[in-house]
């Protein structure tokens, strides 16, 4: 993998260079000890990022290293070489701007979500599915519906990881259901991801870099639902049709908290007010996530008045954030930032261009490469070049970046997530043995969408 990351990226700098251009008055340092360093730490920085297994350690350690670092080892290029350092300057304050806009707004998720999962409403779920005595085929079904209609609003990694926890309540042994449920969850909820704004963080990067409009993205639906379903009804020809054991006699049945509801509305109405924020009042859109929040530490405070301290604490959703998902996304879009800095990311430039590849089998190839490096990085380094491309194609670029994901366990956070819940079940091999008909869903999705954009100029 890091072979060809390494590839890809000499390959960019070199067009970048031999085209003669630079990227407005940022002078272009590929070919200098600075450039060589920097490829180099982001290289061996990735490869501890995709082998955190491997040598147990957390992803964030080495993507927040390698992002501040790179960034600091430019500045002193540019210090002991008397270059303009307001160029700097310039660059950190704008690639900080863009890296806090999506911060916020994860965070205020993850809020929601925590919160949620701490007043019962999503082991009231759990319960209500593993109680209906539906068979196997029947579950697997049902979560990956309602994993494709949920990651549009709860996020990917955080619908795998719920449904997932249901998989594995319902059946701890039989692989037959659990590595094609696992598989369907992961590609349902980066499906369901790609039509959304804030559905997978690659969408949420498009929507806040002003490539699409909210409705925009909603135009998606017809490929990502076709694809999932083509995946999915093959899929589910290899589990079993048998109804699990299951004694409803010996379960409790679980009680959400008081104001459990009302939290789902203000996690609705937060969404709404993001939409508002970014679409209407020309604001970011995690201002209107912000004000969400906001609402709801006064709702915990009326909630603490009414019911008690310990009945609904804020502060305590906010500690079981994943902080370690937050800071490698900070570090590997900083990386990424000064990649761009230094004059890596020409790669998508050129390979963008009509007379090399063009925007749709660039965008194509998009989806394999978000499969094996992960679709953060890819889709911030798209971002970051800006290719000249029409709506239609950065749609198709926002779907094979979320989509493409699902080629490889490792190449989303849902995929990475399951990995973890079902640890030594649903793993690289076992993904890898259906990935024949992910791939399949991957092209009907792509072909639904030349059809609807290219053919018949919806959604445009």
């Amino acid at each position: 993998m890091i072979k060809i990351l390494i590839s890809l990226l000499c390959f960019a700098g070199f067009a970048f260079a031999s085209s003669g251009t630079t990227t407005g008055e940022i002078p272009d340092i590929t070919f200098t000890w600075v450039g060589y360093t920097a490829l180099l730490i982001f290289a061996i920085g990735y490869y501890f990022v995709a082998a955190e297994e491997k040598y147990e350690i957390d992803k964030a350690k080495p993507a927040l290293f390698i992002g501040t670092f790179m960034f600091m080892l430019v500045a002193f290029y540019y210090f002991i070489n008397d270059m303009n350092m307001n160029l700097v300057h310039t660059q950190a304050q704008h690639l900080i701007l863009e890296i806090a806009e999506i911060f916020f707004f994860l965070f205020v998720a993850m809020t929601y979500i925590e919160s949620l999962i701490h007043m019962g409403v999503f082991d009231r779920l759990k319960y209500n599915l593993i109680s209906k005595g539906y068979t196997y085929r029947q579950l697997f079904w049902v979560t990956g519906f309602i994993a494709f209609f949920l990651s549009p609003i709860a996020d990917n990694l955080t619908t795998a990881l719920i449904l997932s926890t249901v998989l594995i309540t319902i059946e701890k042994k039989r692989l037959d259901f659990l590595v094609p449920g696992a598989i369907n969850i992961v590609v349902s909820a980066n499906a369901g991801g790609a039509w959304s704004p804030f559905g997978d963080i690659t969408t949420l990067m498009a929507w806040t870099a002003g490539k699409g409009s909210f409705t925009d993205f909603m135009f998606l639906f017809p490929a990502s639902i076709i694809g999932y379903l083509v995946t999915a009804v093959i899929l589910a020809r290899f589990v079993p049709s048998e109804v699990p054991a299951f004694d409803i006699t010996k379960e409790t049945k679980p009680q959400m908290a008081k104001g459990s509801k009302f939290v789902i509305f203000l996690g609705i109405f937060t969404i709404f007010s993001a939409v508002m924020s970014h679409q209407v009042l020309h604001l970011p859109a995690m201002w209107g996530m912000m004000f969400g929040l906001s609402l709801l530490k006064l709702y915990a405070y009326s909630l603490k008045v009414k019911y008690g301290v310990d009945h609904f604490n804020i502060f305590h959703s906010m500690s079981k954030i994943e902080n370690n998902t937050l800071m490698f996304f900070f570090g590997i879009l900083a990386a990424v930032g000064a990649l761009y800095f230094i004059g890596w990311l020409g790669l998508a430039a050129i390979v963008y261009d009509p007379n090399v590849l063009g925007p749709t089998w660039s965008n194509i190839g998009v989806g394999f490469l978000s499969a094996i490096v992960d679709n953060v990085p890819v889709m911030s380094a798209v971002l970051k070049a800006s290719p000249t491309m029409d709506l239609s194609q950065w749609m198709l670029v926002t779907l094979t970046a979320g989509v493409g994901g699902s080629l490889i366990s490792f190449g989303s956070a849902a995929g990475v997530g399951v990995m973890g819940k079902l640890h030594g079940i649903y793993t690289f091999g076992a993904h890898m043995k259906y990935s024949w008909i992910i791939l399949i869903g991957y092209i009907v999705s792509i072909i639904v969408w030349y059809i609807q954009y290219e053919i018949l100029g919806i959604g445009i």
